[in-house]
């Protein structure tokens, strides 16, 4: 992993104020940024599980649109020239 100096001395400070080693701090800051990252709140009322339904609801269908004849030719043709089907 490179670090610039002037963060991996502001890090390593830290972590000796924290009582722990570089790679110790390193390892917990990583693992509270997943954490964090994963997070997602619940649901505290009906109304709420409501509201969320509306708003998906609302959102475009992506299966509203039919692209034209012409467009199905164009995804085939470049499918054809890369030699594999776009997923």
């Amino acid at each position: 992993m490179i670090i610039p100096d002037q963060d991996r001395e502001r890090f390593a400070h830290q972590a000796r104020l924290e009582g722990l080693t570089f790679s110790a701090w390193m390892r917990a800051v990583a693992h509270d940024r997943l954490e964090e990252s994963q997070r997602s709140e619940s649901f505290e009322s009906p109304e709420q599980v409501e509201e969320f339904f509306r708003k998906c609801d609302a959102l475009p269908d992506p299966y509203d649109y039919e692209p034209d004849w012409e467009e199905h030719l164009q995804v085939i043709a470049e499918s054809r020239r890369r030699g594999y089907a776009d997923a």
